[in-house]
């Protein structure tokens, strides 16, 4: 007769002297369910949750098998011992190795109602978003490359027995890493640590490797599994952010629902991260600036949690190197080559285009024609050429064909397209070397692509703008988005709308922000004396250009002292207005951002109070030829400064600061897209210019008579009368409104220097938006969350070098030299 399972358990922990708490913190299954266990009042419990609790509590092997026996799998929860042959299950481990302790299943002992619905949510996203990535670069048609490895070099690895934790004294046993891009999430669970490094050179499928394991893993996640989740880790800087606030904020970025507020003040996402509820996919460690790798190799060994890192191998040894350690607990693979089998095997069944020509005139003698088996001879020559590696060329095509980004490349460019045969990659002449065939694969992914008309939109079914787009145009404005995202120190890969203002220098944003706050006030000016009818047509004019200027200015100067000297990106918000929530937390943050935006805003204000004083005695002496060299109009002037640098600063000051005591953090229900982001932060600003408005005009017409009442006695008759007051605080609200939408917020940043600058000088098309969707479409660019990568960097560092050579003046010392051998991004082959 089978025992119960919970008395059972409860005997057990009994004997062993531990309480829940205790075998809780032992095993890693949380609390609650060793409760349920114990009560008798859990459902579909896990064959893994029992051998991590038969484990905490040191069961022998008749134990064990009782235990397994009361869960009512016995046939699936064997007793320790040689397992059947085949793949082991996944909690079971491989024939031949000692059994570890158990290791604590990420996030077990941390869950709760709600983060168990925030990663259930998180699963869903992530599945979503790389099931779409594979089928958009059909990873799976006509069937995934075969990415295969072997066993790392033993210095790039830690010992083993650390990675198999064992105890002290314990004799490790062997672990079978061999495998391929179908086992990968198998291969994974061998390792006791959790810990594993995915080397290989450049489009070697290493990116492709963690797409497949990330859906692989999601597809059989159980309860207390930890998300999958990719991290592209050229955007880490380990001296600036540790790695769980750095995984943080990835996941705010790229999962805004994540933003909601736990009991404990914290968001969701660092909830999740700091219950190890995220599986941490690190790609491309090699993409670290290379000054930065040994800190972030650093930075990793002191984080605990299993992770999975993806690098080329020369980059990662140096750092290993440098460090004097590898990733502690880490097993490490390295990613093989692909052989001529492989493409013989795969390149034929990628074309389905009929009536094609099969081989060129440098076919060759093997050359074959469609014939009776259709369109698939087309590769025939090339495939006879590398099996027979007769010639250089030959030797040469197969050693660049070797990895799946190059095949890729080479399949889009002929099994895809009428226009060209594989034939001409065998030409010595054209192409003497490696180099000039990537070259050339490169060169002519991005024509190929345009050549043909782009699939429909995935939602909304319409179709797709842009559809014909001259691939040299396509050519020059992807150029400059690859080079927008050169830096002197490294490369950077997320192309964010909201940053695509770097691309210009300090001086041209300051310039134009002072041309567009200019037209703002100056329009507000104009249209107020006009309705108010204040002054004649001329004065009104002039007066509009005048302080249209000077506001102009001032804006501009601050804008050159947050951007410049403080450094400050203007990054989309999401933001609601609401009652602050009694949280110390908040209201510390909230009385910070109070204090730095009244200081900012105060120190626009004097300067725009200064420059309207000198205005206002400019405009006197236009209209009523007041000498500006008299005293009296000097004394004028020097007292008009304080008091319109008091309105405006005090006022503008008080409204902005005061608004972030009533902003919260926008709940938002569906993972963040680049369009989805910019139209949510669309609606935010256009929120902030509806109250921005009435509010500080209001401030500064009362402000300006509080003012003016209590400075009046010290200072003497300043002349401000309510008539005056009413039209500087329309003024003021309307023009100061419209400058800060336009010059402060990432909306604005985007509509002037992204949909008007850039279109205007030619660097960029006028529908960005749909431009940039449309190479989402074609795959030449993929989506993370709210931003956009080139889908190879190779790609991104060829259109780069590429569009800087076509400017005059190029000067390549002037800009950070790609690696030598770059690497691929997800997605790639």
């Amino acid at each position: 007769m089978t025992e119960k399972l919970g008395p059972l358990l409860r005997g057990f922990r009994k004997q062993a002297g531990l309480t829940q708490e205790q075998l809780a913190e032992r095993s890693g299954v949380s609390v609650s369910t060793i409760r349920r266990l114990e009560n008798d009042r859990a459902f579909d419990h896990r064959v893994g949750t029992v051998h991590l609790l038969a484990d905490a509590l040191a069961l022998g092997p008749e134990d064990h098998r009782r235990l397994a026996a009361a869960l009512g799998r016995t046939e699936e929860a064997p007793a320790p011992g040689p397992p059947p042959p085949g793949p082991p299950p996944p909690d079971t481990p491989p024939a031949g190795r000692a059994t570890p302790p158990a290791r604590p299943r990420p996030g077990a002992a941390g869950r709760n109602g709600g983060l168990t619905d925030a990663a259930d949510e998180l699963a869903r996203e992530i599945r979503r978003r790389w099931r779409r990535e594979e089928e958009q670069r059909r990873v799976l048609d006509p069937f995934p490359l075969p990415v295969r490895w072997q066993d790392a070099p033993p210095g790039l690895t830690d010992h083993e027995a650390n990675v198999q934790r064992l105890e002290p004294g314990a004799v490790p046993g062997v672990v079978d890493l061999s495998g391929d891009l179908r086992n990968a999430a198998e291969v994974y669970r061998r390792i006791s640590s959790g810990r594993l490094v995915v080397l290989g050179r450049a489009g070697s499928g290493k990116s492709v490797l963690a797409i497949r394991f990330v859906l692989d893993l999601l597809s059989e996640r159980g309860d207390l599994d930890p998300v999958p989740v990719i991290f592209t880790l050229g955007e880490w800087d380990p001296t600036a952010a540790s790695l769980r606030d750095w995984l943080t904020s990835r996941l705010l970025r790229d999962h805004p629902h994540l933003a909601r507020r736990v009991p404990s003040g914290g968001t969701l996402a660092a909830a999740l991260v700091d219950a190890d509820l995220v599986l941490p996919v690190l790609d491309g460690f090699d993409e670290i600036a290379e000054g930065l790798r040994c800190a972030a190799l650093d930075a990793l060994n002191a984080a605990s949690l299993p992770l999975v890192l993806t690098s080329r191998r020369p980059e990662f040894a140096e750092a290993v190197d440098a460090a004097g350690t590898p990733l502690v607990w880490a097993a490490a693979i390295e990613l093989t080559d692909l052989t001529v089998e492989d493409l013989a095997d795969y390149l034929p069944r990628t074309v389905r285009t009929h009536g094609r020509a099969t081989g060129g005139t440098d076919a060759g003698p093997g050359g074959a024609s469609a014939g009776a088996d259709g369109p698939t001879g087309v590769w025939d020559a090339v495939l006879a050429e590398l099996r027979s590696a007769r010639t250089a060329a030959g030797a040469h095509l197969a050693k660049v064909l070797s990895t799946p980004l190059m095949v890729i490349l080479a399949r889009t460019m002929y099994s895809d397209s009428r226009d060209a045969a594989p034939g001409e990659l065998l030409d010595d002449r054209r192409f003497p070397t490696e180099h000039a065939l990537e070259e050339h694969l490169l060169a002519g992914f991005v024509p190929t692509l345009y050549r043909r008309r782009a699939p429909e939109r995935a939602v909304g079914g319409g179709p797709a703008g842009g559809a014909d787009r001259d691939p040299e145009h396509a050519r020059r404005w992807l150029g400059f988005l690859a080079h927008h995202l050169v830096r002197l120190d490294r490369d950077r890969h997320d192309l964010a709308w909201w940053r695509l203002a770097d691309s210009l220098r300090l001086s041209t944003r300051t310039a134009l922000v002072v041309l567009v706050s200019a037209l703002c006030v100056a329009g507000a000016e104009w249209s107020a004396g006009l309705f108010l009818a204040e002054f004649g047509m001329a004065e009104t004019l002039l007066q509009g250009a005048l302080m249209g200027v000077v506001a102009g200015v001032a804006f501009g100067s601050v804008y050159a002292f947050m951007a410049g000297v403080g450094g400050m990106v203007f990054e989309p918000t999401r933001v609601r207005l609401r009652w602050p929530r009694a949280n110390g937390t908040a209201g510390r943050r909230s009385i910070r951002t109070f204090v730095d935006r009244f200081v900012t805003v105060l120190l626009g204000g004097v300067i725009l109070g200064t420059g309207c004083a000198s205005a206002l005695t400019l405009e006197r002496a236009v209209f009523f030829g007041a000498p500006l060299a008299d005293w009296s109009a000097v004394r004028v002037t020097l007292v008009n400064m304080p008091v319109f640098g008091l309105v405006f600063g005090l006022a503008g000051g008080l409204v902005f600061a005061f608004l972030a005591v009533f902003e919260s953090p926008l709940d938002v229900a569906s993972a963040a897209t680049p369009t989805s982001l910019l139209a949510l932060n669309r609606a935010t600003v256009t929120r902030q210019v509806v109250l921005l408005v009435p509010l500080l005009s209001l401030a500064v017409a009362f402000g300006g008579r509080l003012v003016v009442i209590v400075l009046q006695p010290l200072l003497g008759p300043l002349g401000w009368s309510s008539a005056d007051a009413v039209f500087i605080g329309v003024t003021g609200g309307v023009g100061g409104t419209l400058s800060y939408a336009l010059g402060f917020t990432a909306w604005g940043q985007w509509l002037v220097f992204s949909r008007f600058w850039l279109p205007l000088t030619g660097r960029l098309p006028w529908d960005v938006t749909a431009f940039l969707d449309d190479a989402y479409r074609r795959g030449v660019l993929r989506r993370t969350g709210a931003v956009y990568q080139f889908r190879h960097v190779r790609l991104q560092h060829h259109l780069g070098d590429a569009f800087r050579r076509q400017q005059p003046g190029y000067a390549p010392a002037r800009f950070a030299a790609p690696p030598p051998v770059p690497t691929d991004r997800p997605g790639e082959g």
